[in-house]
């Protein structure tokens, strides 16, 4: 089979646009046998930003070839060729459009596309651009944006597209072909052709004995896997401490040749090893450079092991979860003297649902589109690939989200050991692997969810650390509260019943119109028919609800700018509610009726069907339309929780995007204070909670998290006075070598309203674009406001093109965090505009980042439902809530942002404060004198570039 790769770079991507170089290369039988290239000469100026991106010049193309004479010569070698290309129809286009032009016929042949065939092939990838796959594939690309450098790049990425397809399991691939089938596509002529060629190779199928209801798998029966360490084995550890650790760093020195001790991270091995054993809490806290995973992990494994009790990590980010498992047990496993299990524990809903999986596959339920039909591809091939079934380890599209959530393991549509994929289950897995192990790794959200299900999903446990743990309070609040989504109660009712062929009540009806003599059938079958113009009503009265709970939103919310992510916001007090509320609270009540004619109906049907489900072949709707009643049942309920206002300790609120309206609304009620629920459920049960984040303390004090968590003075004095231990551990770093603080003291404020924020930007602007200029971009600039990013974003954009330096905005260039940083990394000289995600988790090492730029102090929007309503209760209490709440929150985010500069020992940058409230004010003293001792300077604007150069110059002086 003969392939013709091919790239253009144009003019730009319109149809009256014209191609400045070709790039062509042909596979033949699994070999690059040839090569085209040239310039070409457009007949026109090239635009200033093509020649940005591609290096192609007027000057170079001045005497290059016509496109006549390049068409000519490349025409002949695209012969019975299948065409490929990375995004092909681009290249197609061009190319259809170059050989009508020059006289000649149109290319006939099949055509394929890299990004498609990778998008299935290769599930876990998380970027499909062109550098970024060839980065994963170990394939150099010198030259990014030249047409022979990327053709040749996208050839040896197709060359390993086709071996991946070929190595596919014949289960697999003829699964491939019966998704693409019909479709009429050059991708389903190439499944069939793969399929055809595996079906008649000779001999037995080695990948049978992993084929289990014609579905590849990779895993066995989970029931099987048993704890692998005795007791022996576990006494192989040394019973003093000290000496393990002893022995450990000798380990350590014998397996890198370059092992360095960090007293910061030894003494908080001690301090966790210390509170793990002597049944105290400890509140510990560790910068950058410590090493903390490993701070924790060894001494708890140590004490697990050795006393054989089980102990858990909880995370707040799935991503550090993912990082413990794929990077520092896998190390402590090859190193640690006795053997260990540790587990990886996450919400259901991560888990792929094999029974619901095989249903949606084998009955064709999702949309007949391109995206949809990728994406169970995709989900094929990742099936016989992972160990997990772990939601984290695909890189959905769009609408994968939707899709996931079709096939997600759930309680409510479980059929446990009933199911007859219950062996093989990733949900059970995990929970079995939690249970068997010494470590589980799991996230804030489960241990709430865990504590609202009275501790029925983790194992019993009784030591407990808690990294992130400065979100360890917010998420208490967002999961011991109740929201209720728009898209939610309308997801729920509409995979009820869409419309007369989608839907749990039509699938249910067609299997029922199957007995269409049974009497019972034709009663439920009645039921089933009666239910779905019901739920059109349901979704009618949500509508109309959401429709006048969001004018109100939109007619009395506070000002969206203020909040980071310009949302709309309104806080419903149950001592005076909008005038309007009586009259919604009975659009509410109408719901509420409709949606109980619903759910008890078929509430009985399913217990009915239930006892016979398998004689009427409905067990799989059964389980899932139970599902679907119990998820609606508490939208009901959280819904009338919201409206009622029951509970004069919580707060309620609505918000909404400006944008969706009424379909971005959620209502939200959470309690107002979670403390006494975290020492009641956490702090008062566990025998030891180790609590350990960058970032808790306030001009060095633990005071405010104490409070947060419930771990005050008065519960010392019921504990005992000593039960809590803090620790604040010196950082590993020299910042006062390694990071200049410059606050330009003179900057404008932002007082004054319209007009003051309107000088403050524009002096903003010039600053950024002057420094940009100094430090050739590598600047991250950290806002408080999405709006005043876009403001920025395009002024800055047009004074930092004439040089070459590049400016990416969240949300304007992109809303996806890690392409963003993958875009800044990748560039030469490029400033990254960011606001709530970029303040924290961002890791840029090295050269990539020099200047961090701080714009505003982030603090909180006074008038936030939680805030304001928390600042009241300290305002009964006679304190100050600015003082008390405001501060100390934006203090440890402030402390969060600063972070992202120094992320090694050998990092040095500028920092740049622009708001000179931590100079003017009597709390600004606690922001400075929370940085872990950097150089600050404050000086008059107009010096600032110039202190800045001279602190970049002593940094190329010193690495020289």
């Amino acid at each position: 089979m003969k392939f013709a790769v091919l790239d253009f770079e144009t003019t730009g991507s319109g149809q009256t646009d014209d191609i400045i170089q070709v790039g062509l290369v042909i596979i033949d039988d699994f070999q690059l046998t040839n090569r085209y290239t040239s310039l070409v000469d457009p007949g026109t100026r090239i635009p200033a930003s093509i020649t940005a991106l591609t290096g192609i010049t007027d000057e170079m193309v001045k005497d290059a070839p016509s496109l006549h004479q390049v068409m000519s010569e490349m025409q002949p070698l695209l012969e019975d060729a299948v065409l490929v290309g990375h995004n092909v129809a681009f290249d197609f286009g061009f190319l259809q459009r170059a050989l009508a032009r020059t006289g000649y016929r149109p290319f006939g042949g099949r055509v394929l596309d890299t990004m498609e065939a990778l998008r299935f092939l290769f599930p876990a990838l998380s970027s499909l651009q062109l550098s970024a796959v060839a980065g994963s594939f170990g394939i150099d690309h010198e030259r990014p944006h030249q047409a022979d450098s990327d053709a040749e790049v996208t050839a040896e990425i197709w060359l390993v597209c086709l071996h991946k397809l070929l190595s596919l399991p014949l289960l697999t691939v003829q699964r491939l072909n019966h998704l693409f089938e019909g479709t009429g596509t050059d991708m389903s002529w190439l499944l069939q052709e793969v399929a055809a060629f595996k079906e008649q190779q000779a001999g037995a199928d080695p990948e049978a004995g992993r084929y289990f209801r014609q579905f590849t798998l990779n895993v066995d029966n989970w029931d099987e896997e048993e704890a692998f360490r005795d007791e022996v084995e576990a006494m192989q550890l040394t019973p003093d401490f000290e000496e393990f650790m002893a022995q450990f760093k000798d380990t350590l020195r014998t397996k890198f040749e370059i092992y360095e001790d960090r007293a910061a991270q030894e003494q908080m091995i001690r301090e966790v090893e210390e509170a793990l054993k002597s049944d105290k809490h400890l509140m510990i806290e560790a910068g950058t450079g410590t090493g903390k995973s490993l701070g924790y992990l060894i001494p708890a494994l140590y004490f697990g092991i050795k006393t054989d009790r089980k102990v858990v990590v909880s995370t707040h980010t799935i991503n550090l979860q993912e990082q413990l498992r794929d990077r520092d047990i896998p190390l402590l496993q090859e190193l640690f003297p006795a053997r260990f299990r540790a587990s990886v524990l996450k919400g259901r809903s991560h888990y792929l649902c094999l029974r619901k999986f095989e249903h949606k596959i084998n009955a064709q339920d999702y949309e007949p589109i391109k995206e949809d039909i990728l994406i169970a591809a995709q989900m094929i091939v990742w099936l016989g690939e992972t160990k997990h079934g772990d939601e984290e380890e695909l890189h959905l599209p769009q609408r994968g989200g939707a899709f996931w959530h079709t096939v997600a393991s759930d309680t409510d549509s479980c059929l446990n050991r009933a199911c007859p994929w219950f062996k093989k289950c990733f949900y059970h897995r995990a929970r079995h692997e939690a249970n068997i192990s010494d470590l589980i790794i799991t996230n804030h959200s489960l241990l709430f969810t865990d504590m609202k299900a009275e501790n029925r999903l983790l194992p019993a446990y009784k030591h407990l650390v808690i990294d992130e743990a400065h979100h360890f309070e917010e998420v208490a609040s967002k999961h011991l509260g109740v929201e209720t989504p728009y898209f939610g109660v309308t997801g729920t009712l509409q995979r009820l019943y869409k419309d007369i062929r989608s839907g749990q009540l039509p699938t249910l009806q067609f299997r029922l119109q199957q007995h269409a003599g049974d009497e019972r059938a034709a009663k439920w079958l009645e039921t089933a028919e009666e239910m779905g113009p019901k739920a059109v009503r349901a979704k009618e009265q949500w509508d109309a609800l959401c429709e006048r709970l969001y004018e109100l939103l939109s007619a009395s919310s506070s000002d969206p700018s203020q909040f980071e992510n310009g949302q709309l916001v309104l806080r419903i007090k149950p001592e005076s509610p909008p005038s309007v509320w009586p009259e919604l609270q009975i659009l509410e009540d109408n719901f509420y009726l409709t949606v109980t004619d619903i759910v008890k109906p078929l509430e009985k049907l399913v217990g009915e069907l239930k006892e016979m489900q398998d004689e009427y072949d409905a067990q799989s709707v059964v389980t899932d339309l139970n599902g679907t009643l119990k998820e609606l049942f508490r939208y009901r309920d959280s819904l009338r929780f919201f409206m009622r206002l029951p509970d004069p300790d919580y707060v309620y609120w609505m918000e909404a995007g400006a944008y969706m309206k009424s379909r971005s609304l959620t209502l939200v009620s959470v309690p107002h204070d979670v403390s006494p629920l975290l020492q009641e459920h956490f702090f008062d049960t566990k025998d030891s909670i180790v609590l350990t984040s960058a970032t808790l303390s306030v001009d060095k004090s633990f005071d405010y998290m104490r409070e947060q968590l419930g771990l005050s003075a008065a519960f010392e004095a019921e504990n005992g006075t000593d039960k809590l231990k803090t620790v604040q551990l010196p950082s590993p770093f020299n910042y006062r070598k390694q990071a200049l603080v410059v606050i330009p003291r003179d900057f404008p404020n932002i007082k004054g309203g319209a007009a003051g924020e309107a000088i403050f930007v524009d002096a903003l602007l010039n600053s950024l674009a002057e420094v940009a200029l100094v430090t050739r971009g590598r600047m991250l600039v950290l806002f408080t406001s999405s709006r005043m990013l876009k403001q920025v974003h395009a002024g800055l954009k047009e004074r930092l093109q004439p040089h070459d330096i590049g400016v990416l905005g969240q949300g304007v260039d992109s809303g996806n965090r890690s392409k963003l940083l993958r875009q800044f990394q990748d560039s030469r000289a490029a400033v990254l505009l960011g606001t709530s995600s970029f303040w924290e988790g961002v890791d840029i090492p090295g050269d990539a980042l020099s200047c961090l730029a701080i714009v505003r102090l982030p603090f909180q929007p006074p008038n936030h439902p939680l805030a304001e309503a928390k600042s009241e209760l300290i305002k009964k209490n006679n304190q100050n809530p600015f003082m008390k709440l405001s501060v100390p929150q934006a203090v440890i985010r402030f402390k969060q942002g600063f972070g992202r500069l120094v992320r090694r020992a050998s990092d040095r940058g500028i920092v740049i404060i622009y708001d000179t409230r931590v100079l003017e004010t009597n709390y600004g003293k606690y922001f400075l004198y929370s940085l872990p001792g950097p150089k600050i300077e404050h000086m008059p604007s107009k010096q600032l570039t110039a202190r800045i150069q001279e602190w970049m110059e002593g940094e190329r002086v010193e690495n020289t």
